[in-house]
């Protein structure tokens, strides 16, 4: 997880334009928020900014959402086998 790169999406990009450009990644193979990665690579990253910045417009500070994202990460990673 490139911690900065989310952050740095997250900031740019408002929730609806992240999945906009999941969706043209999906569909198209290219997308106005990222390049040169993996389909999947850019996907992860997206997924994670678009959960960050929901996070900040509920009043969240950045660095909590961050390690809200974290959090979660570890807590879905000790559930796997």
């Amino acid at each position: 997880m490139d911690v900065r790169e989310i952050k740095e999406l997250a900031k740019r990009f408002s929730p609806e334009q992240i999945e906009g450009c999941i969706t043209q990644q999906i569909d198209t193979g290219r997308n106005v928020c990222m390049r040169n990665e993996s389909t999947a690579a850019i996907i992860d990253e997206l997924s994670k900014a678009a959960f960050v910045r929901r996070l900040v417009e509920e009043g969240q500070g950045l660095g909590d959402a961050l390690r809200e994202l974290a959090r979660r990460i570890r807590e879905i990673q000790k559930e796997k086998p």
